[in-house]
This record gives structure tokens, C-alpha cells and sequence, in this order.
């Protein structure tokens, strides 16, 4: 047994990777979640590991190393997945411009993607729109699981393959180094790693004033499809998330698409709506999202954003039945300066791991092991 001890805060998909890569290097590891389950961003979102959308460099190696850290876990405790790539799709003229630079950016530094005309979409796969029509841009490199389901499976992973020990409903009162206080209770441990979204606010205020960082609210619903067995067969995504995702900034053209949007759809750029679709094992279509900045968020989620989103949904993809039977928001933080994470050692023995901007799911793996490894 190890003499290296940790202890973990926040069960959300930051916490967990660290708990693994902590425990990969030796420590025993404690990890406390104040709620009985996670119930925050980390399970509402779309479950898509997304290294389509990652920059050449750091950033697209963390997502395909997370991506693989994701399977081995997966495959370990018959945690459902699917490979199912990603479908981007133009159905105008300069979006169709855009697609063609990025797959020759794409395919010379060796990502496996393909350049796709409408015959060739309509015969691989189900809900895409043909009306209008251009072409699209297929991607091999993402992957779904169903957030929820994953998110609660890998505590039992943790615990049973790598010896990791969950507490659950105790809220962290403060942190001092060496020593984690949770109700009439003082853990002592080597290291204290903060992993709680932006909740870190609340143990250190100071530390989370002081950096370039806003919170991020966004909203998302669930259909099911008339038909159990209806299939759409990879991820599908509109136009406007072309212009939501830095990798996409390499493409010439970007900036005139990015001006049209902004002149005939204001109101999508404005509340940073980009429509998406993934489908889990059970056939739920989950579809978003809006995204709305600030510090304190309105706790009610507005029709009208959802009206919009589920109008340009359909003019890009189709289905037997779009029955609702979800809708929720989530919050995340982001930085506000570009940076995709936050590493900070407020005192000894203690550090803040965070602020991955919406790309939790994609990066958090491999964020954790990169910077265990540097302790």
C-alpha cells in the first residue's frame, strides 16, 4: 500500500481523471463529492469526445489521448461507446468553401477525415437534410458515451481496479495544507486537489477573482425518434459550429462565413447558438446549445433560445419524430484570455484544477495525467 495520500474534491469528470492518473503514480486517493452523485456539468452535455474541434498541437493530442484513456475505462466495465466520427455540414455555398479548407489543413497534418459530396452523405447516413445541400466534412476521431451513465459508472472502476475511495454528501468546508474540513470531520493528506467547477469560487474566492475567468451557461434538450431503431450513424453538425471551434480558424474563408452569420442570423451569434446532435445507446437524440456569459445566470431556462435552436436544427437534419422529452441548462467556467485550463498551487501541498471551457469530456484525461506527471 502506498504512503502517498491525495485527496480528490468535486466527482465531476475533472475529479475522476485525477483521482485515475494520482493513483497511476502511486498515491492513495480519497475523493469527496458534497451531492450523493454528480449532478453537475460534467452530466449534461452531449457525451461527444471531440478532437475534431482541438488546434493542431497540445490541445488535439490531450483530446486522442483522453479519447483512449476513455476506452480503456470503457472497456473495462462494458461502459457503452460508439466511434461514430462526426459529420460537419454545409448547406451553403460558403460554408462548403470553409469544409474544403479545412479538409486540406486537416488531411496534410494526417487527421483521418474525408470530404463528402450529398450523394455520397445520403447513402452513409440517416438525419442529415438534403434540401440545399452542398457537401460535408467527415471526421473519424470522435466519439460518444452517454454522459450520465458514464459519469456514474467510473467511480466503481476507480474504486475496483485502481483502489480509489469515494465519500459522498459532504460538503468541503475549507482546505488548509495537509488537511481538508467536511462536516465535524479533518482529512489529513499529502496533496488536495480542488476539481469542483467553478464552485472553486467558494474555498478560494481571491484565487478565482484574481484570474481572467467568466462562467458559461448553456441550454440543451433530448428527443427520441419515432423508431427505437432508427440510427443516425455519427454526430451531425450545422454551419454555425464552424465558427464556435478554434480548430476551424485555420480555414481562409472563415471570416466571410463568420460575417454573414453575423449579419443575417445576429441573433444566433449573439446568444452563441451552434446546433449539434449525438445520439446515445438508446436512441435519445441530445441537441444544443446556446451560450450565455456572466457571473450569475437567470436559474430558468428561456423558450425562445430553444426555439431558435430546434428551427435551425431541422434545417439541417431530419427525423421520423422529434418527441421532446428533456430540456435542462448547465454551467461551466471558462477564461476569458484563450487559455483552455487552469492549474494553480494556492498553497503548499494544494492546487486548483479546472476551467476546461466546455471540452471536459474531450480533454480531461489526458489534462490529468499531464499534469500529475509534472508534480
Amino acid at each position: 500500500m502506498s504512503n502517498k495520500t491525495a485527496i480528490v474534491v468535486g466527482a465531476g469528470i475533472v475529479g475522476l481523471a485525477t483521482a485515475r492518473a494520482l493513483s497511476l503514480k502511486g498515491y492513495k486517493v480519497t475523493l469527496v463529492e458534497r451531492t450523493q452523485k454528480a449532478v453537475g456539468a460534467s452530466i449534461r452535455n452531449f457525451g461527444m469526445l471531440w478532437p475534431v474541434g482541438q488546434p493542431e498541437g497540445t490541445l488535439y493530442k490531450r483530446a486522442v489521448r483522453s479519447r483512449e484513456i476513455w476506452k480503456e475505462v470503457a472497456d473495462s466495465i462494458g461502459l457503452w461507446y460508439e466511434d461514430a466520427g462526426s459529420l460537419h455540414l454545409a448547406h451553403h455555398a460558403d460554408e462548403w468553401v470553409v469544409l474544403q479548407e479545412l479538409y486540406d489543413t486537416f488531411k496534410a497534418s494526417g487527421r483521418p477525415v474525408e470530404l463528402l459530396d450529398t450523394d455520397a452523405i445520403m447513402r452513409r447516413f440517416k438525419g442529415v437534410n438534403g434540401n440545399g445541400l452542398q457537401g460535408g466534412l467527415f471526421s473519424a476521431t470522435e466519439t460518444i458515451v452517454d454522459p450520465r451513465e458514464a459519469i456514474a459508472s467510473i467511480p466503481a472502476y476507480l474504486e475496483e481496479y485502481l483502489d480509489v475511495e469515494f465519500i459522498w454528501g459532504k460538503q468541503v468546508n475549507a482546505i488548509t495544507p495537509g488537511k481538508v474540513y467536511i462536516e465535524g470531520q479533518i482529512l489529513e493528506s499529502d496533496l488536495v486537489f480542488i476539481c469542483s467547477g467553478a464552485d472553486f469560487e467558494t474555498l478560494f474566492p481571491e484565487a478565482f477573482s484574481a484570474l481572467p475567468i467568466t462562467k458559461c451557461k448553456l441550454q440543451m434538450m433530448r428527443f427520441v425518434p419515432g423508431s427505437p431503431q432508427w440510427r443516425m450513424g455519427t454526430s451531425l453538425c450545422g454551419g454555425l459550429s464552424l465558427i464556435h471551434y478554434n480548430s476551424f480558424k485555420v480555414a481562409p474563408s472563415l471570416g466571410l462565413l463568420r460575417k454573414r452569420y453575423e449579419t443575417e442570423m445576429s441573433e444566433y451569434v449573439a446568444n452563441g447558438i451552434h446546433v449539434m446532435i449525438s445520439q446515445n445507446d438508446k436512441g435519445e437524440l441530445t441537441v444544443g446549445d446556446s451560450h450565455e456569459y456572466g457571473h450569475t445566470f437567470d436559474p430558468f431556462d428561456r423558450a425562445h433560445i430553444n426555439e431558435m435552436i430546434i428551427h435551425y436544427l431541422k434545417l439541417f437534419a431530419v427525423c421520423d419524430d422529434w418527441k421532446l422529452i428533456q430540456t435542462w441548462n448547465g454551467i461551466y467556467p471558462k477564461m476569458t484570455n484563450g487559455q483552455t485550463d487552469v492549474f494553480l498551487n494556492p498553497m503548499q501541498g494544494v492546487y486548483i484544477m479546472n476551467g476546461l471551457g466546455g471540452a471536459g469530456m474531450t480533454l480531461s484525461f489526458g489534462f490529468a495525467e499531464e499534469m500529475i506527471a509534472t508534480l
